[in-house]
């Protein structure tokens, strides 16, 4: 496994015992002006997910449909009251970089890299996911907005490796 993904460079004392201090998870925060709940912005996770299920089919050339399941458990354990009530369930939009490296006839090694997505929650007491409901964004809306915002960032970034190299 490369140095970079050991837990060791993950989350150092100070912010181990800062995560576990921090009980303030439904607390009101900004960011960027925006107002929000949960984990504070710069807070991390580690999880392990063990026996996942990887299922794909290659539907053209250059593509995949995927489906990955897994129960997921937490590297430490959670703060005892904090976090989402059990129950509430998070949708994610997540976009990846997938590196694969053949081992042998039957064993890769993969590493993905990327950015997730909250597109929407649903609380254990809603009937839906926050954005079924009239007054949010729709699902649609959310990824449309993550793609386009996505795209003009990565847009961004070779437009100014480009005038760099000038």
């Amino acid at each position: 496994m490369s140095e970079e993904y050991e837990i060791t460079h993950f989350l150092n004392s100070n912010e181990f015992k800062e995560k576990f201090d921090n009980k303030e998870y439904n607390t009101l925060k900004k960011y960027k002006g925006r107002t929000y709940t949960g984990m504070r912005v710069g807070g991390k996770h580690y999880w392990n997910y063990d026996n996942g299920k990887w299922y794909e089919v290659k539907t053209s050339p250059e593509q995949w449909n995927i489906t990955f399941n897994s129960i997921k458990r937490r590297y430490h354990k959670a703060p005892i009251n904090s976090g989402a009530s059990i129950g509430t369930k998070y949708h994610w939009y997540i976009i990846a970089d997938q590196i694969v490296e053949k081992l042998d006839a039957n064993t890769y090694m993969t590493t993905m890299k990327g950015i997730k997505y909250k597109i929407g929650h649903k609380r254990p007491y809603w009937q839906d996911f926050s954005y079924n409901y009239s007054e949010q964004k729709s699902y649609k809306e959310k990824v449309i907005e993550v793609l386009e915002n996505t795209l003009a960032e990565l847009k961004g970034e070779i437009s100014n490796y480009k005038n760099y190299l000038k």
